[in-house]
């Protein structure tokens, strides 16, 4: 099983490789790609031309996300410590500059976001999620989002994503691989302590109330900031 699970994971980096020259063979006439345009085509293969992600959960928006946070990424997919087999594939023998230059790309992009969700969602259901998100929860010491991702949840710089544009089943599914321990950040990990901390129900409700958010006039991930996080967290060293 480990053999053929390694195997699917070759092919579909070499299908993504292959498929993003077919793209750009066929394509309509139009401006010159840049060096770096070329030498991302296989993460816009499955992220889209800008990084604005897919209708796909395996694919999220990667585009205005802060450089350092993109970086860090990368090399958790390199190393270890988040695992998905075509990424790894992809970034294995990358240096630390190559990945640098690769997460500055699409920091640098910022475009359209996609439409917030507007599925049936019982009112319980959302109004825990705003409250998780907005407030915390002090007695299970859980603090807010907007407390680290900011207010406008667009993220903060240098290593805080935002959380718009998001599928909800994306969003879940990240905080039970923190949760479980199959993804780690930088330590020390914060998104674990938290994430250990929270019920199927928190994590339905937040990640559920988060992609039914308008997208923000401005999405910038906003300045990093002299006050201190609510934990210490290896990814944004205070």
């Amino acid at each position: 099983m480990h053999r053929r699970a390694m195997g699917f994971a070759l092919l579909f980096v070499l299908y993504v490789l292959w498929n993003g020259t077919a793209l750009a063979a066929t394509s309509a006439p139009g401006p010159m790609p840049s060096a770096m345009d070329e030498r991302v085509r296989a993460c816009t293969s499955c992220h889209g031309v800008q990084g604005q992600g897919l209708n796909n959960d395996y694919f999220p928006r990667i585009a205005g996300k802060p450089a350092e946070y993109l970086f860090n990424q990368l090399t958790a997919f390199r190393d270890g410590g988040r695992t998905y087999p075509p990424m790894g594939y992809l970034v294995a023998f990358l240096p630390d500059d190559y990945l640098r230059k690769i997460s500055q790309y699409f920091a640098d992009l910022q475009p359209p976001y996609p439409n917030a969700d507007q599925s049936n969602v019982a009112p319980a259901v959302l109004a825990a999620g705003q409250r998780l998100v907005m407030q915390g929860d002090p007695a299970r010491k859980i603090p807010a989002c907007i407390a680290c991702h900011g207010a406008r949840m667009t993220g903060q710089q240098p290593g805080i994503p935002g959380l718009l544009g998001l599928h909800a089943s994306y969003i879940a599914g990240q905080m039970g691989t923190w949760r479980s321990g199959t993804r780690h950040a930088l330590a020390p990990d914060c998104m674990r302590s938290i994430a250990v901390k929270l019920t199927d129900k928190d994590i339905t409700a937040v990640s559920t109330w988060l992609a039914r958010q308008p997208r923000p006039a401005d999405p910038r991930p906003v300045p990093a900031s002299a006050e201190r996080l609510p934990l210490a967290c290896g990814s944004q060293p205070q």
